[in-house]
């Protein structure tokens, strides 16, 4: 949303005192529209200005008082409450900032790129809630939070606007909270809004769909539902066009006044034929009365004429299933919608002000609650079961996402580009801003020639939703696009003196920037029909979105699987995905020096190597060791960037690779490939070189080729051999000379000590046939993918098998992975769909950088780039969400320079840098050369039982067996317990086998939490799957050592940092991860040692607990307590006044329910239960000072085990 909603910012405006605003107004605009001050304003430097702008806008204008004048409230260079660093001014209220300024000079254009550093400065700041930033022209204005602001452009400001500055900063109204509460009613408003619009809605959508199915029985009532989505398009269109001047004012009322005109005039026609009249003039366009009347032919689509929605219901003949009769004397008039239904429900939705109560960020909502309804009712129609308390899209893992997700994936991603290629164009704001006035011609040019060629880069720009559900990140792309448009435009003004405005930016965004795909085809057209809302403009076409935003399974391309769901994206985007022309390349390369070249010759380069002391040829001859070594490391090549090679061989001095590909990406392979090589080789001969003393051969000359690191390891010599192959009859010679090389030169086959021709087998695992060579091959790619794909943990209960078994074939993140969740697949397939250096950027579930279940995933994505960014919440995004959130960067390029980020956003939307000090622990930790935790244990999941309440019972009566539960342990104590008997048992998952539970002693590990919990099991128990059982494979480890391990703050810490699942909601650590932990294999006596402090402390925790225990079974039996407050669970940390009053507290309780009378303890007992009291608690405490210090002994013996440092163990006991 704005920053404020129209109709609550309107409220406000209204109660200010005209007169007072108005003086004031011009009082400002004799300074601030001054051109002469305006232009000094712009030749002035940022800090010659700050004092005046300050002094002249906030003191002159707004009236607020200048340090160091008394009592003042505005003051310049405010320090931060932490550090040195300074604001360049702030408002102050009781001696704190409430709003802190960040200004800069006109030169600044792009505000943006001030944001953080203000939002740094209002961090620093407790009490701090505005945010005030300027580059002297325009002035932007935040409440909390950088997602949104109001802009004012102050040289060019009207009076309606200066009412709203005033209102926002004028010093009794800022100081008064006034800002702050027409934000907080603005939600309120907006939330009310949006609940009863979409109440309304519903309604109507939902009767008018069981009335176009009451009226058309023949129909299938799927279709029908789906027409009638598409008719509330229609009427949403209409509603905000007739309030925001696209159609004529009250179009709605004034078809509805006609309708009922013709009734009383016995000319009745049905409210619905009227409707379709006026839907067919906004189709093709109809001259009004006047030029207000006018209807411009705006159909992008959702007009056109449709077969059941426009169908001619006047002709008997057509239409059988389409016709409700509606008599009127003797007249039979036919209709699809009948008048009842649609007259009330439309003059109820067109009340709405859809100009300044409904937005399409209100309409955003409106539509993802629809597209619930729309799935249900679907799924339902094809006989599917829904859960009452679940839609379908919630269960399906699909949420609306908020504004301040998609403002922020868009700012760091398109964003980020845009800012590369504005550096690497050498784009300065401060360069445009000093205009053209006494600077030479060239200058100007090359300055609109820059400007000129990053608005076609920016034309030219692609952008991806993949599952673009309503279109939210699509509608988020479409306005970061515009502005930035704005912003060249803005340039060019300042440079050339001129506005000049490119036309019709909107709709080229629409035609060729943005791309969308969704599975559901009501999505589809939301998604449409919000991005035509935004871009609508009087007199102009609407764009035609069937070329950008298409339905389909972004994840299957084989209509066998999918049918007409399939999705092809080469063929459904051809612009985006260009057919490679392919051509067959028989390449060579040869050793360092073993041929001479003319260029050699000529410069003679022999001759002159080493001042003359090495004339002669010194060529490298490959062996069939280093032959075998070359060809494996190609063979890897090949595979890893899936070349197209028809025949290789290798024959001591040389290479030949038959390639298909094209011409351009012949330099690349070989390039790789000889580098690739070069280094393997030259790894094996430095390792023969510390016994053989060979100091190797120095190049011949640097080629320019071969990347840096590269240099001084050449095997190959600079340039390559590369021919094109003609014809069928060529290419069919040149497989056969390939193949035959080796012969030729009469080399011997390589065989291995097993008989087997190793060389051969290499090359027949990398080469392929014709027909795979020559298949259809694309390039290109989108600049950028972004979005919010669907979370749903895959099963074969709640996805179509056939389709599940397509993704586990053609998806490596899932065809091994433990959890299949549909949202890892998006994350593969985008990889595929960006081009080289492009941005893929989703929000998914938090877990998938730290779980091991989604490790295949980020490994594929690894094979192609580097994931640069990852930026957790610490509040849920997601309020109907199951688990937390994250949002993670992938950039398509292996540069080693590109550093990984992992940053955190506060309740305040406010973003910080996690300090990376944590990493060089987990890489520690990751180097130490231990033993896996399932080397030395057999570990298993606990049982999973149906209907368990029904057969778990606290008291053991016949019940043989312990049954134990997540919650019955904390660390090194079991604090409860429960019984039954195995046989009655229904086991449905999880460890079924008695015998594995029979097992004794075992440490029991809770699987939920966000830390380890671990207790040492000494009896058989039966587990339920919250607990993980760990028990020796055999006598390398003592148990008592591994429990003191698995409780240190260490591998807590170590599990925090990658293990934890689900972390904002219901936190888990995966058995799969816990297998995984490193355990040092210490001498016996060292274990020993460890293990007796680890009896000790269970000892002390089980004598502490019984003693707690006692106590509060003592005060419940002699005062009848039958639950005790938290303060008196805890009473061993109270005062024995504190006690004394929690006490009383609950025996007063107990004296209201029940005929026991309360009166105060006499003072005798008070001096009893005082003396007994301290007794206790002194006990208590000694009890509790032993566990702690026993356990501090442990995690200093764990520290020195694993080797950390001082600073090191500060970070781990910090958390």
């Amino acid at each position: 949303m704005p920053l404020f909603q129209k109709s609550v910012l309107n409220k406000y405006l209204n109660n200010q005192n005209k007169k007072v605003v108005e003086d004031a107004y011009n009082t400002f605009t004799q300074y601030f529209h001054n051109p002469e001050i305006q232009q000094n304003i712009k030749d002035a430097k940022e800090e010659q200005f700050q004092e005046g702008f300050l002094r002249e806008l906030f003191v002159n204008i707004l009236g607020y008082t200048l340090n160091p004048n008394p009592n003042f409230n505005l003051t310049t260079e405010y320090t931060n409450e932490t550090g040195a660093k300074k604001a360049d001014g702030a408002i102050l209220q009781n001696d704190k900032a409430l709003a802190v300024i960040e200004l800069k000079g006109t030169d600044t254009k792009d505000l943006d790129k001030i944001n953080k550093q203000a939002f740094d400065y209002k961090n620093n700041h407790t009490d701090c809630t505005y945010v005030i930033t300027s580059n002297f022209e325009k002035l932007r204005f935040f409440i909390h939070n950088a997602v949104e602001h109001i802009e004012f452009n102050l040289f060019i400001l009207t009076k309606d606007e200066f009412e709203i500055l005033w209102l926002c900063l004028q010093v009794d109204n800022l100081l008064g909270g006034i800002p702050q509460k027409v934000k907080k009613e603005s939600i309120l408003v907006e939330d009310n809004i949006t609940k009863q619009l979409y109440k309304d809605y519903s309604t109507f959508k939902t009767e008018l769909w069981q009335n176009i199915v009451k009226n058309s029985p023949d129909h299938d009532k799927l279709l029908l539902f789906k027409k009638t989505q598409k008719l509330l398009d229609r009427f949403l269109f209409i509603f905000f066009a007739e309030d925001s001047g696209l159609l004529p004012p009250n179009s709605i009322s004034r078809m509805v006044k006609r309708f009922d005109l013709l009734q009383e005039e016995d000319a009745y026609k049905p409210l619905y034929e009227i409707f379709k009249q006026y839907f067919d003039y906004i189709n093709i366009g109809r001259i009004g009365k006047t030029r207000q009347d006018d209807i411009f032919a705006y159909n992008g689509g959702l007009f056109l004429p449709d077969e059941v929605l426009d169908a001619d219901f006047h002709n008997e003949g057509l239409n059988k299933g389409l016709k409700s009769l509606v008599r009127t004397g003797t007249l039979v008039v036919k209709t699809l919608v009948d008048d009842n239904v649609l007259k009330p429900h439309v003059l109820k939705m067109t009340s709405y002000d859809f100009q300044s109560e409904v937005d399409v960020n209100i309409l955003g909502h409106i539509f993802e609650n629809s597209l619930n309804e729309i799935e249900n009712i679907t799924a339902r129609l094809e006989g599917q079961e829904i859960e009452k308390s679940k839609t379908k899209r919630k269960k399906d893992g699909i949420f609306y996402t908020p504004k301040y997700i998609t403002k922020y994936i868009v700012d760091n991603t398109i964003g980020k580009l845009c800012d590369e290629k504005k550096t690497e164009f050498g784009i300065i704001d401060e360069e445009y801003t000093k205009g053209r006035k006494n600077r030479k011609k060239n200058t100007i040019k090359k300055l609109d020639t820059t400007l000129n060629e990053y608005r076609k880069w920016l034309l030219n720009i692609t952008i991806c939703d993949p599952a673009c559900g309503s279109g939210a990140f699509l509608n988020q792309a479409l306005e970061f696009l515009i502005k930035e448009h704005s912003y060249i435009d803005e340039l060019h003004a300042q440079l050339l003196g001129i506005s000049i405005v490119f036309q019709d930016v909107s709709n080229h965004i629409l035609e060729q920037n943005i791309y969308g795909v969704d599975i559901n085809e009501e999505s589809v057209d939301i998604a449409k029909l919000s991005l035509w809302l935004r871009t609508a403009q009087r007199g102009r076409k609407l764009t035609s979105l069937s070329n950008n935003i298409k339905c389909g399974n972004s994840l299957i391309d084989d209509p066998e699987v999918a049918g007409e769901k399939a999705f092809n994206w080469k063929k459904e985007f051809p612009g985006i995905f260009l057919e490679k022309s392919k051509t067959a390349f028989h390449v060579t390369t040869a050793t360092h020096d073993s041929r001479t070249s003319q260029r050699m010759v000529d410069y003679k380069v022999r001759e002159k190597r080493d001042d003359g002391l090495r004339p002669d040829a010194e060529p490298i001859w490959l062996n069939a060791e280093d032959e075998l070594l070359i060809t494996k490391v190609i063979s890897g090549i090949v595979k890893e960037d899936k070349l197209n090679v028809l025949a290789y061989n290798i024959c001591g001095d040389h290479i030949h690779l038959l390639l298909v590909c094209e011409i351009d990406e012949v330099p690349k392979i070989m390039q790789k490939i000889k580098g690739k090589t070069s280094r393997a080789y030259h790894k094996i001969k430095d390792q023969d070189k510390e016994f053989s003393g060979d100091k190797g051969l120095k190049p011949l000359a640097q080629t320019p080729l071969i990347a840096e690191k590269d240099k001084n390891v050449h095997l190959w010599t600079q340039k390559f051999g590369c021919k094109e192959i003609g014809c069928e009859e060529q290419l069919r010679n040149a497989v056969g000379y390939i193949q035959t090389n080796r012969d030729k030169h009469k080399l011997p086959p390589v065989i291995d000590d097993k008989g087997v021709n190793s060389l051969v087998a290499e090359i027949d695992g990398m080469c392929c046939d014709y027909e795979y060579a020559f298949r259809s091959e694309y390039k290109g790619g989108f600049d950028v993918v972004i979005g919010n794909p669907p979370y749903l943990n895959m099963t074969k209960n709640n996805t179509n098998i056939i389709w599940l078994d397509f993704y586990i074939n053609k998806y490596k993140s899932i065809k091994k992975a433990y959890s299949k969740n549909l949202y890892t697949l998006f994350n593969e397939k985008s990889c595929n769909l960006i081009k080289s250096d492009g941005i893929v950027s989703f929000i998914v579930p938090e877990g998938f950088l730290k779980t091991r279940s989604y490790s295949d995933c980020v490994d594929e994505l690894l094979l192609h780039g580097k994931i640069n960014k990852a930026l957790y919440f610490e509040e849920w995004v997601f309020e109907d969400a199951t688990t937390g959130s994250m949002i993670f960067e992938f950039i398509k390029n292996k540069c080693s320079s590109i550093q990984f980020e992992e940053l955190y956003m506060n309740k305040n939307k406010v973003i910080r840098e996690q300090l990376n000090n944590s990493n060089s622990i987990t890489l520690k930790y990751e180097t130490l050369d231990f033993p896996i935790l399932t080397d030395l244990c057999n570990l298993f999941k606990g049982m999973v039982v149906k209907n368990r309440s029904n057969f778990i019972q606290k008291e053991k009566v016949y019940n043989p067996n312990i049954f134990l539960l997540g919650n019955c342990i904390d660390k090194y104590f079991i604090k409860d317990k429960y019984y039954c008997d195995y046989s009655e048992l229904t086991i449905v998952g999880g460890t079924k086998k008695i015998e594995k539970h029979s097992i004794a002693p075992r440490i029991l590990i809770r699987r939920t939490g966000d830390f380890l919990c671990c207790v040492m099991l000494p009896k058989p128990a039966l587990t339920k799957s919250t607990l993980y059982s760990c028990s020796n494979k055999d006598d390398r480890v003592r148990l008592d050592y591994l429990l003191a391990l698995l409780n240190s703050k260490f591998l807590t810490y170590i599990v925090r940092q990658k293990m934890i699942t689900n972390e904002q909601a219901f936190p888990q650590i995966l058995l799969t991860d816990i297998k995984q932990l490193k355990i040092p294999l210490v001498r016996k006596k060292v274990q020993s040692n460890i293990g007796l402090y680890s009896f000790n402390i269970a000892l002390y925790i089980e004598n502490y607990s019984k003693m707690v225990a006692q106590f509060s079974n003592l005060l419940q039996s002699k005062f009848d307590l039958e639950k005790l407050s938290k303060k008196l669970q805890n009473w061993h940390e109270l005062e024995f006044g504190e006690f004394l009053k929690e006490l009383g507290k609950a025996r007063k309780i107990v004296a209201k329910t029940t005929t026991r009378d309360f009166s105060p303890l006499p003072l005798a007992e008070q001096s009893e239960w005082m003396q007994y009291f301290n007794a206790q608690k002194g006990k208590a405490q000694e009890l509790k000072k032993q566990i702690d210090q026993t356990d501090k002994e442990i995690d200093k013996m764990v520290y020195d085990l694993y080797g950390l440092t001082d600073e090191e163990i500060r970070i781990v006991e910090q958390g």
